[in-house]
């Protein structure tokens, strides 16, 4: 599956551009997923090369950067790839159901 496609590279703002963005309000534009374990990505920033900035729900909830070529290497349970969850369209942080009371 293809993580990127250049339609979601068009709306993904550059790293920093939403500095002033409370973040439950940012929005997710890019959902990625390890679809044998737990972890999520969620993306709001992107450098245009490789580096996004998101809240990522693993171990802990947290906001930080994520790399792109990380993600593609990234081997979950039958040896199965992060993958992008294509239908997940682009809310608020606020308004995935996944993370409500949660931030």
């Amino acid at each position: 599956m293809k993580l990127l496609t250049q339609e979601i590279v068009k709306k993904l703002p550059k790293l920093g551009d939403t500095e002033g963005v409370p973040t439950k309000d940012k929005a997710v534009i890019v959902k990625f997923f390890d679809p044998t374990g737990s972890w999520t990505w969620y993306a709001t920033e992107w450098d245009g090369e490789d580096l996004f900035f998101g809240l990522v729900d693993g171990w802990e909830l947290e906001w930080g950067y994520f790399s792109l070529k990380e993600l593609k290497s990234v081997r979950g349970l039958l040896g199965l790839g992060v993958e992008r969850d294509m239908y997940f369209g682009m809310p608020k942080i606020k308004d995935v159901p996944a993370l409500k009371d949660r931030v």
